[in-house]
């Protein structure tokens, strides 16, 4: 068994077949390192084998995407090496300000969703499916995680456990379950969200565990928990973490909690514009890339 691994959970919408996509986040995830730690870059680069891509999206949508209209905005983003002034103007632009507003008023007063724009509202409607479970499929798609997660934790091998968007709630109500219905030792080094919703009112109070109380609210089986959010994304509503799951720290089932969201641009862009939300944004940037050298060289 491989003892050192980098899993990575994408979010909602059909993805490319899962061979493609993996193939392509492990490009990307590379150029990112490469960008927060050139000297790490090649010897991260001779362990493909050490990336696993949990592919929960045909489950869920029971299609695939043909990313074959992406391979060139990719490209452009590789290519591309910081937020340029337009970037920078547009992920801060009043819209997107605005968006967040409505966002946060729907957040805590759900009922007002039908008056919200039409991509919140879907990215709702994604989220509620997940959590009714309807048809056990929120359970099948956890299964999925807890497959590759059980001989790592088993075996107290090396875990980077990355999700973004929806994927990091698929996490964090997989490593509860892991915590307390299978009560599994052993613990990931680290969870790394990524344009994650865990902050937002809705999506907590149907975490597993919202219910319990002490230390069984929470996953006990992360070792540190990086948070990073840029800027305009509103999936990321409350994109500090810190204080919503501040009992993790005071119950010591966590060494730390860190929130960066200040000055992280995502600027992956394609026909329909910028997109801040993008995982393919979010791993070229040298702040994720930088966690995860960081892990890479402490993981012999």
């Amino acid at each position: 068994m491989n003892q050192r691994q980098i899993i990575f959970i994408p979010g909602k919408n059909p993805k490319p077949p899962a061979d493609q996509h993996q193939k392509l986040l492990w490009r990307i995830l590379l150029e990112g390192v490469r960008r927060a730690d050139p000297e790490i870059v090649g010897n991260l680069g001779q362990h493909a084998e050490s990336f696993k891509l949990i592919a929960w999206n045909y489950l869920y949508y029971c299609e695939n995407k043909d990313m074959s209209s992406e391979l060139a905005w990719i490209d452009a983003l590789i290519n591309q090496h910081g937020p340029t002034e337009q970037d920078i103007r547009e992920a801060d632009a009043w819209h997107r300000k605005l968006d967040r507003v409505l966002y946060t008023i729907v957040d805590h007063f759900p009922w007002l969703l039908r008056l919200a724009p039409k991509p919140i509202q879907s990215t709702a409607e994604e989220t509620t499916r997940y959590f009714q479970n309807k048809n056990n499929i929120a359970c099948e798609i956890r299964d999925l995680l807890k497959q590759a997660l059980r001989p790592m934790l088993a075996n107290n091998g090396k875990v980077l456990l990355i999700g973004h968007s929806l994927g990091s709630v698929i996490a964090y109500d997989t490593l509860w379950e892991l915590s307390h219905l299978e009560r599994l030792p052993g613990k990931i080094d680290v969870f790394l969200t990524i344009g994650s919703p865990l902050g937002m009112n809705y999506v907590q109070r149907r975490l597993m565990g919202n219910n319990r109380t002490g230390k069984k609210r929470y996953p006990t089986n992360i070792g540190r928990w990086v948070n990073i959010s840029s800027v305009g994304d509103i999936t990321a509503l409350d994109r500090v973490f810190a204080d919503d799951f501040a009992p993790m720290l005071s119950l010591g089932i966590i060494e730390t909690i860190e929130d960066h969201c200040d000055g992280i641009y995502n600027f992956y862009r394609n026909e329909k514009g910028l997109n801040c939300h993008r995982s393919y944004g979010y791993l070229v940037n040298p702040a994720v890339g930088k966690v995860i050298a960081d892990w890479w060289r402490q993981s012999p």
